[in-house]
């Protein structure tokens, strides 16, 4: 994967309940070195994530992520809130 590349846009996208509480199906951020910083900045565009994201598996470039991975340039993040199922 590039390095990181902080001045650099990112795609965040919502999943089920994430894109319920935004409001939309993504958001483009800049400025983010991790994909923690990317969370950071779509909550403070969108508060009403901010109980999703808490719970939400997180995954970059569709591989399972940490908050603390870092983010190449044109990156997307996906938000994956926990989903009920029988």
């Amino acid at each position: 994967m590039p390095p990181h590349a902080p001045d650099a846009t990112v795609t965040v996208r919502y999943w089920a309940g994430a894109r319920a509480a935004a409001g939309v199906d993504s958001d483009t951020v800049s400025g983010c070195a991790t994909v923690g910083d990317a969370v950071a900045a779509v909550t403070r565009l969108r508060p009403a994530l901010e109980p999703v994201t808490a719970v939400s598996s997180l995954l970059l470039e569709g591989v399972p992520a940490d908050r603390d991975a870092a983010l190449p340039a044109g990156a997307v993040v996906e938000v994956l809130p926990p989903f009920a199922g029988g």
